[in-house]
């Protein structure tokens, strides 16, 4: 396409002066469509290509941040994410359970009373419609769920319908595409993910263009293009006077 460009500036001497600011609107046009429909596709997966470096690199670590439902079977997950190559560690931190909206006095009662529901609460926060608690170590989400279930029935004589778990999958960066496909046949997707691969990806994101300044850089590609082509029967000669005038002070 840009041959193509360059072949209509280099019709210069057949057109009238004033066409020649058609052929610049017409290279911008070539330039900024090959862009988007050429070039763009290829563009938009710098970040993966750069990322590529990263997963080869040895003893390069991912952590993966999961949200799961309280109906996932930990457990199973644990086991097999275990049992995959590149598998570093896989623990449970927290658990969100879902509230009603709290009164300022239900909020001070549920602030005073989770700590003393189970001993393995490492932590805990009370907002006005949730109760989000961290976990000791070696202590599973299962069995905190389990704790403040049968309490909370036997206080409100109902059971919790939802609860979230919140865990944390660290893996050999070489591995990471086969743990997300995993987790993804699971119906699983990280919320957020970081180290060295996903640092890449983003720092190149964010020296990236947008796709609206991609085209436009791509029509003004064509557009330099067509101004060689225009003026390239008049660099040419000054290029070979240029030279010829280097020869002649050498020989001097």
């Amino acid at each position: 396409m840009m041959v193509f460009v360059f072949s209509i500036g280099m019709l210069k001497h057949y057109m009238p002066k004033r066409e020649i600011l058609l052929v610049l609107a017409v290279a911008f046009l070539i330039g900024s469509i090959g862009g988007a429909f050429f070039l763009q596709p290829i563009y938009v997966e710098l970040p993966g290509m750069a990322s590529t470096f990263e997963k080869t690199m040895p003893n390069n670590e991912e952590t993966l941040y999961l949200d799961l439902s309280s109906s996932v079977d930990t457990d199973a997950l644990r086991n097999d994410v275990s049992s995959m190559d590149g598998f570093k560690s896989f623990n449970e931190t927290s658990i969100s359970i879902p509230m009603w909206h709290f009164n300022e006095m239900e909020h001070d009662y549920f602030e005073e009373i989770v700590g003393n529901i189970d001993s393995h609460y490492k932590n805990y926060t009370v907002t006005e419609d949730r109760i989000n608690i961290e976990l000791a170590d070696n202590y599973t989400a299962s069995e905190a769920l389990k704790t403040f279930s049968d309490w909370f029935k036997l206080v409100y004589g109902e059971t919790l319908s939802y609860a979230q778990i919140h865990a944390v999958l660290v893996v050999d960066s070489t591995h990471l595409d086969d743990f997300e496909q995993v987790l993804l046949n699971k119906g699983i997707v990280a919320s957020n993910v970081e180290g060295p691969v996903q640092n890449t990806e983003n720092i190149t994101n964010s020296t990236m263009l947008s796709n609206l300044e991609f085209t436009l850089v791509c029509g003004g590609v064509g557009v330099v293009v067509a101004l060689i082509g225009i003026y390239m029967d008049s660099v040419v000669p000054a290029y070979r006077r240029f030279r010829k005038s280097m020869r002649t002070k050498r020989k001097r």
